[in-house]
């Protein structure tokens, strides 16, 4: 969590190839994001290798201000998904000058890889006896090149601490509101959610969106059970209680639900539970064991142990950082 509320300078590495799309995640999000004074609380600069012009995946150029000396001053360093790397296989793979200014990053920097920047981020070695994130389609190549790395398919993002990776384009998105949150929580990252018209958090991972057959039947899916749950999350809710809502078994639900969420039933409540939970710390003046309650922790020993497993913190240091 972030405890210097001064300005924090983002910095993204254009390289040839870049996906336009993933070019412009962290000015839009980060760039979104302000304090209660409207003030902003990312400054966001793009550079490439050298300062020239970069080729995009798409017909067209951009022009940057910066090289990569930038990077020495970057807090954080987003890298956007290019297609040319994700071959990679290898350390000395990586061009010189892209190597030597990854080798020249601050201990302290953050590093973010979005997509297929995870192969940039392996093959400079940052990524080894780490867990990450990539496309579904690229893992299995993925995990051939670099047996080194825990590769983390079914997921939208990882995050291992200084360097954190996605799955893809819009898994993007869920990472970089996943950093706005951790550094100046929910409030901050909802509103910048909201500013851009997307989800503040997605369910479940990308296992839903490898490609399998569409459902044939109009009722076969769980959105009607999630939806009658999250208003009963007080309630101490079973695997048994959501099937027959359902209609289904609990080895049909069970299927169903991890085919369209790539989460279990259990995981997903404690998920819900837990936003429930930092959204009351950060609004209310309920305590620790009320809000444990209304979420259906049921103890406040159950609430603060989810909470460590989940975010790394109790409650109360929660609240002390993130209460408007």
């Amino acid at each position: 969590m972030c405890k210097n509320r001064a300005m924090h300078r983002v910095v993204v590495l254009a390289l040839d190839g870049v996906i336009p799309f993933e070019l412009s995640l962290a000015s839009r999000l980060f760039g979104t994001a302000t304090d209660g004074d409207g003030a902003r609380l990312y400054s966001v600069r793009t550079c490439s290798l050298d300062g020239r012009l970069v080729r995009t995946s798409a017909d067209y150029a951009i022009t940057v201000e910066h090289d990569a000396a930038l990077l020495a001053e970057a807090d954080t360093l987003v890298i956007p998904a290019s297609g040319q790397f994700a071959g990679i296989t290898e350390r000395a793979a990586l061009p010189p000058r892209l190597a030597r200014a990854l080798a020249e990053l601050r201990p302290d920097t953050r590093v973010v890889g979005i997509c297929l920047a995870t192969f940039v981020l392996a093959a400079a070695g940052l990524l080894d006896g780490r867990r990450a994130a990539t496309h579904w389609h690229h893992s299995p190549h993925f995990k051939r090149c670099y047996p080194q790395v825990d590769l983390a398919p079914d997921v939208l993002f990882v995050d291992a601490g200084r360097v954190l990776t996605s799955a893809g384009a819009a898994a993007g998105i869920d990472l970089l509101l996943h950093l706005i949150r951790k550094d100046h929580g929910s409030a901050v990252a909802n509103h910048v959610a909201r500013r851009c018209v997307v989800q503040p958090q997605r369910e479940g991972g990308q296992a839903q969106y490898v490609e399998r057959p569409i459902p044939t039947s109009p009722d076969s899916g769980t959105a009607a059970t999630r939806a009658w749950a999250l208003e009963r999350l007080r309630e101490p809710l079973q695997l048994a209680d959501l099937a027959q809502h359902a209609g289904m078994s609990r080895r049909t639900f069970t299927r169903r639900f991890r085919a369209e969420l790539g989460l279990s039933p259990g995981q997903w409540l404690t998920q819900q539970r837990l936003d429930l939970a930092r959204h009351l710390l950060e609004s209310s003046d309920l305590t620790v064991g009320r809000i444990a309650e209304r979420v259906g922790f049921g103890t406040d020993v159950s609430l603060r142990q989810h909470m460590r497993e989940a975010i790394g913190v109790s409650p109360g240091a929660y609240r002390r950082t993130f209460r408007g």
